[in-house]
């Protein structure tokens, strides 16, 4: 742990303090300790004196906060099915630093102080990871066209982003939130889409395939549906009225986890199937609903339309107080 302090304690040189960039006068001792200049920290006129500026600590562990902080990984099943284990997190313990500094600068024989750091604990670890994996409680499956590659590669980044979710009772999951916006920097690529009854084209064209699988998914494993939006015309990947619109400041699909247990999704995009499964702990028991399925494989009507590049209804955007 010594050793893991120092490291970050000496990557930590350049502050930013009062809008610039500024020298703590910051020194490495053995590797372990660091030593900061006691007179960088006094007020103005007080040299020798070393009266505490503590709007300039202040602003200094602001900074160093950020510096340290390192996020945690929760544990995740990869695209081959094998189990990536969790990685810890770490961040400041500002109230051991503001001890440890208050000690080092009023003590003159001090030579310096570790920085002291607490560990953040990923929100899924690998036996939690395991448990909520043991029982599949809800499946959904549609089809599209892989050859239309814009809109494969949509459906494909946001499946990635609903995967190996996992979500706990009483949370909420919203599918805007957890997904981001669509752009172009994230690698959503221009796709056709309805606005408003009408075809269009717009970046991320074909998420409300993924959205629209998750909900039938969701929906048959009894899960509490909160906000739905259904497109303004029929969609050919679901059954009529099975669809879930979903578009960045626009319709979003919610839905609570009301069981006693987390529940865990997983979704991928192969082979020109967009597949969404819902898993549990073994002991729950859940309320199992029927949902109709698709027929398999490609519907006719995309297989006509999408052998043209612009012509597939997708998405739409509704006004909120449309009726789910």
């Amino acid at each position: 742990m010594l050793k893991r302090a120092g490291w970050i304690a000496s990557m930590i040189v350049l502050l930013m303090l009062q809008g610039h960039v500024a020298m703590a006068n910051e020194e490495v001792i053995n590797k372990n300790l660091i030593s900061i200049d006691r007179q960088f920290f006094a007020l103005p006129f007080t040299e020798g004196v070393f009266f505490l500026d503590y709007g300039k600590l202040d602003r200094y562990v602001d900074m160093l906060e950020k510096q340290v902080y390192q996020h945690p990984s929760n544990a995740y099943w990869d695209y081959s099915n094998r189990l990536v284990p969790e990685k810890l997190g770490r961040k400041l313990n500002k109230q051991a630093f503001f001890q440890h500094f208050l000690s080092y600068y009023y003590d003159r024989e001090a030579k310096g102080f570790l920085i002291p750091t607490t560990i953040v604990l990923p929100k899924v670890d690998r036996q939690l990871l395991r448990d909520v994996s043991k029982k599949q409680i809800g499946s959904y499956i549609t089809y599209f066209n892989s050859g239309n590659k814009n809109r494969a590669k949509n459906i494909d980044l946001s499946a990635r982003a609903i995967d190996n979710i996992v979500l706990f009772p009483g949370e909420i999951f919203s599918f805007n939130n957890t997904v981001g916006e669509r752009t172009r920097e994230k690698g959503y690529l221009p796709a056709p889409v309805i606005v408003k009854g009408e075809l269009s084209e717009g970046v991320g064209g074909g998420i409300c395939q993924v959205s629209s699988t998750l909900y039938n998914a969701v929906d048959k494993s009894g899960l509490s549906i909160v906000q739905r939006y259904a497109h303004s015309r029929n969609v050919a990947y679901v059954p009529p009225g099975r669809d879930a619109t979903v578009s960045w400041n626009g319709p979003d699909f919610r839905f609570q986890n009301q069981y006693a247990y987390p529940i865990l999704i997983r979704a991928k995009s192969i082979y020109g199937m967009m597949v969404v499964r819902v898993f549990s702990f073994a002991d729950l028991d859940y309320d199992k609903r029927e949902v109709p399925t698709v027929r398999k494989g490609l519907p006719e009507e995309m297989e006509q339309k999408e052998s043209y590049s612009r012509d597939q209804p997708q998405e739409t955007i509704h006004d909120k107080t449309h009726n789910p």
